[in-house]
């Protein structure tokens, strides 16, 4: 930019004495004529064609400046037929946070036969990235974790009718397997969990309190005017037996509106609609102040719950990822759950906001539009409010007879160590009323040839002798899977066991809609993770299978997955990404008129 700028210098200095050289020359000409020629009709002549050249090389002046502002403006938007520049307002830097966690790899089931995780019923990640492309940008792999993905969409498995009281626990098991739609000779095994739905009217009451962010970052149309209006609707579900409390907080914070009956919904509207944004972010005072709103409005066996609203950029006071989690650790033990809402985009803090609902026994969702706000806090309403149980772990056990290999498909930073599934005192996730819940495996049986892994000389000597002398009652048990969960109101927890059986192997165009859907999602996620462990299916090959199985679609959301996929594969094409993500600053070579860049995606900068 630098040679750009001296040299658009240069080229007007030339240009002006040029000027003036021509005119001093002209006027020469036109004093040191011969008396023949000084006339009056001359002398008209001669003026007119000073006048002329003046107004020619100003003309010429201001069309090479105009074109070099052109040519500078417009040379961000330049793509040569390779490559692509991306051009970013040297004002507004990107800050968003993702958390990187390595791929779950594939294991044997000889050696490592055993698989713990804990459940997840977040959906951020798909919203999130669903802006992203919406916006037409592709995810950074890091953006993308599967299992929100999964578990955005609701499946039709069979529910509980009950309340999860005595023995009857407060969710279903649902298990199925088939043979794989992106791999030969694997299989594609399903676990899927669905909470009971109680009656709303038995519920004593929701206390609810909205811990507001409306600090300077979010003065954006798309976070502070966005949240006022999510609220408005989850306010217009509530009755006079509900409270609502709203705290915020900037630089400092402050309580906007005491607890305040559910029906007082003009009141309430009036303290959302005042809120205005600025200052810095000191989000600990807030949380601290929340909670005790909380307390003070707490309703014993009702719902209590804080929810955050923010776009997790905290820049004073408790800064320290690690303090904050911790002081929402010690507010969840006195039962008062955390939710937290993403808004926003450019300092947008995924990771962090992540974390908070995990510490605080709550769910993560981020709103990308009004829509969502409309899915999460009405439609999903007491999914996202009412815990049904809490500390839900998922253990499962391959028979290593008739199972070669398994992975599990996402669920990367939910994972567990073997003996954490027994440990009551080890945190796990809550699922809630009405949630579903889908994990899925890819296994490889003892019969394929189509492994990750050779089989290990004397181990398997090891596996065939095992099969020879193996009781006859599990000789046709692919996995037992186990799951343990604490009851809401109780801190010992429950267990429930189910097998998979060889029996339910079925071809994969055979299974349900929900399963061939859920495989499909399953790997739009892969493709956009850029995941070495994806050999198989191309973005149409998704499309195709989504469309076959999108099934009953009451809302949209299944049609509106496979406009993603399109747009994707779109993206793909127009904007290819590099294996290095990072952007780097490159410096431009303007040369006359034909400006040519032959450069990676980068930024353009001033420097």
């Amino acid at each position: 930019m630098k040679s750009f700028k001296n040299r658009n210098n240069k080229n007007y200095a030339f240009n002006k004495v040029f000027i003036s050289t021509t005119l001093v020359a002209l006027t020469v000409a036109c004093s040191s004529g011969n008396k023949e020629n000084k006339t009056s009709d001359g002398a008209v002549k001669q003026a007119q064609q000073v006048t002329e050249a003046r107004q020619r090389m100003e003309v010429e002046q201001k069309r090479q400046s105009m074109a070099d502002k052109q040519i500078f403006a417009k040379s961000s938007a330049y793509h040569s037929p390779q490559q692509s520049i991306r051009y970013v307002n040297p004002q507004i830097v990107n800050t968003e946070n993702y958390q990187h966690y390595s791929e779950n790899g594939i294991k044997s089931a000889l050696q490592d036969p055993v698989s713990t995780f804990s459940i997840d019923v977040d959906t951020g990640s798909y919203t999130n990235i669903r802006r992203m492309i919406n916006q037409g940008m592709l995810p950074p792999a890091d953006a993308v974790r599967i299992e929100e993905f999964i578990n955005y969409f609701d499946y039709d498995y069979p529910q509980k009718s009950k309340n999860g009281s005595g023995n009857d626990a407060p969710f279903s098991i649902d298990t199925a397997i088939a043979t794989s739609p992106w791999a030969e000779q694997r299989h594609i095994m399903r676990i899927g969990l669905k909470g009971f739905s109680p009656d709303v009217n038995q519920i004593a009451g929701r206390n609810l309190v909205f811990l507001l962010d409306v600090s300077g970052s979010m003065n954006q149309s798309n976070k502070l005017p966005l949240l006022t209006r999510s609220l408005e609707l989850l306010t217009g579900q509530l009755s006079e037996q509900d409270s609502v409390s709203i705290v915020v907080y900037a630089g400092a914070s402050g309580v906007v509106l005491e607890p305040t009956q559910g029906d007082k919904k003009a009141k309430i509207k009036q303290a959302l609609t005042s809120l205005s944004a600025g200052g810095s972010t000191n989000g600990q005072a807030g949380i601290e102040l929340a909670y005790n709103m909380a307390e003070q409005a707490f309703i014993k066996g009702g719902v209590n719950r804080v929810i955050l609203a923010t776009d997790g950029d905290f820049n004073v006071g408790v800064t320290s990822h690690d303090r904050l989690i911790e002081l929402i650790k010690q507010k969840r033990k006195k039962g008062i759950v955390l939710t937290t809402l993403g808004f926003g985009q450019g300092n947008y803090n995924d990771h962090l906001m992540e974390q908070l609902a995990d510490a605080g026994n709550g769910n993560y969702a981020y709103i990308d539009n009004i829509h969502e706000a409309r899915k999460v806090l009405v439609d999903e309403m007491n999914a996202t409010l009412l815990t049904i149980a809490k500390d839900v772990k998922i253990q499962v056990e391959f028979n290593p007879n008739l199972v070669a290999e398994y992975r599990l498909l996402g669920y990367e930073n939910r994972v567990l160590k073997s003996e954490d599934f027994n440990n009551d005192k080890v945190d796990a996730g809550e699922i809630g009323a009405g949630h579903t819940v889908t994990a899925l495996y890819e296994l490889t049986l003892n019969t394929s040839n189509n492994r990750y892994l050779d089989p290990l000389r004397y181990q398997e000597a090891q596996v065939k002798q095992g099969a020879k002398t193996q009781n006859n009652k599990f000789s046709d048990e692919l996995a037992l899977v186990k799951l343990r969960y604490k009851p809401f109101n109780s801190e010992k927890s429950q267990l429930i066991t189910q097998t998979v059986l060889t029996n339910q192997i079925t071809d994969f165009n055979q299974q349900s809609d929900d399963f061939r859907f859920a495989s499909s999602v399953v790997g739009f996620a892969h493709l956009l993770k850029q995941s070495h462990y994806w050999q198989g299916m191309s973005y149409q090959q998704i499309i195709d299978l989504a469309l076959g199985a999108k099934g009953r679609d009451e809302f949209g959301y299944r049609a509106e997955f496979i406009n993603l996929v399109r747009s994707s594969a779109s993206l793909q094409v127009s904007f290819p990404r590099q294996s290095d993500q990072e952007l780097q600053p490159v410096e431009l070579n303007f040369q006359g008129f034909a400006r040519s860049i032959e450069a990676k995606p980068t930024l353009l900068t001033a420097n």
